[in-house]
């Protein structure tokens, strides 16, 4: 098995499913973006069903408790430019991806790998972020 990275950002899909996936796949001390948060957000504003709202504002309070959100700032802003030039240069619209673009330029300005269910979403950004998939 390979070694577990130490640190690393969760993708939005992978802090969803956390009590799914395996603890040793993923980083011993996780970081979350403000993207993801921003994400669970609308989650919980587009629920129709009140159980499936309750359960996304659970699964937003915890997250909000539990971690310091990474920011997406200039850096990153000037990164995610990049991740959109990488993305149209592999014949792929960057539009249906904007929100994992930015989780994508915030993981690669701190030079953390980015734990994914969805390693097909950044596909051709392998040579600016380190993409696990999990």
């Amino acid at each position: 098995m390979a070694e577990r990275y130490r640190t690393g950002v969760l993708d939005t899909c992978t802090y969803i499913d956390l009590d799914l996936l395996e603890p040793e796949r993923l980083p011993a001390l996780p970081a979350l973006t403000a993207v993801s948060l921003a994400e669970l957000q609308q989650g919980v504003a587009m629920a129709k069903d009140p159980l499936v709202r309750a359960a996304r504002t659970e699964k937003l309070g915890a997250a909000a408790a539990d971690f310091e959100p990474l920011p997406f700032d200039g850096d990153a802003a000037a990164r995610y430019g990049t991740l959109v030039a990488l993305v149209l240069a592999a014949r792929r619209d960057p539009r249906p991806r904007r929100m994992d673009l930015m989780i994508a330029s915030i993981a690669s300005v701190r030079g953390l790998p980015l734990f994914t269910r969805n390693a097909d979403d950044f596909k051709g950004l392998e040579s600016v972020v380190t993409v696990v998939g999990v």
